[in-house]
């Protein structure tokens, strides 16, 4: 399990443009990493826009906000433009990088287990250590509550 004071584990993923990303490209800004179930549903529509939504005070702190889900890169190119959503969405369909961060595992919902993505945000700092994880996550206010950590 990773923890606070951490180096990020580095990892290369492809964007809604089809194009690799690597977190280590974000070296000297903070990363706003943030991990979710899937693209164009309620809880996950909530918590995007809420960042979209903060995104201009977060961009201020020189923090870039990026997220993670097993949806494939052209759903992801759609949640963006329908939700005008100004940050990359990467794809992890085999959950490597989900199981990485410790966002894949066993859920409990209304009784039923199951397992999928488990809502997680890490915010790295931009020498690339772990400096905040939220390991439980409100979707409305979301954006508030990184921007507050930042």
């Amino acid at each position: 399990m990773l923890e606070v004071g951490q180096e990020a584990p580095d990892f290369t993923l492809r964007n809604e443009k089809d194009e690799e990303v690597r977190l280590s490209q974000f070296r000297g800004r903070k990363v706003v990493l943030y991990f979710y179930p899937k693209d164009n549903t309620p809880g996950c529509t909530k918590e995007a826009c809420s960042l979209r939504d903060n995104h201009g005070q977060i961009s201020e702190a020189n923090a870039v906000v990026v997220g993670v889900s097993p949806d494939v890169v052209e759903r992801h190119a759609g949640f963006i433009s329908k939700f005008n959503l100004p940050f990359t969405l990467l794809s992890d369909p085999e959950h490597r990088v989900l199981e990485l961060y410790d966002a894949w595992g066993e859920k409990n919902m209304y009784g039923k287990k199951s397992v999928g993505v488990l809502r997680r945000t890490y915010v790295i700092d931009e020498d690339g250590k772990i400096a905040r994880i939220f390991r439980k996550v409100s979707v409305s206010t979301h954006g508030a509550d990184v921007l507050e950590s930042l």
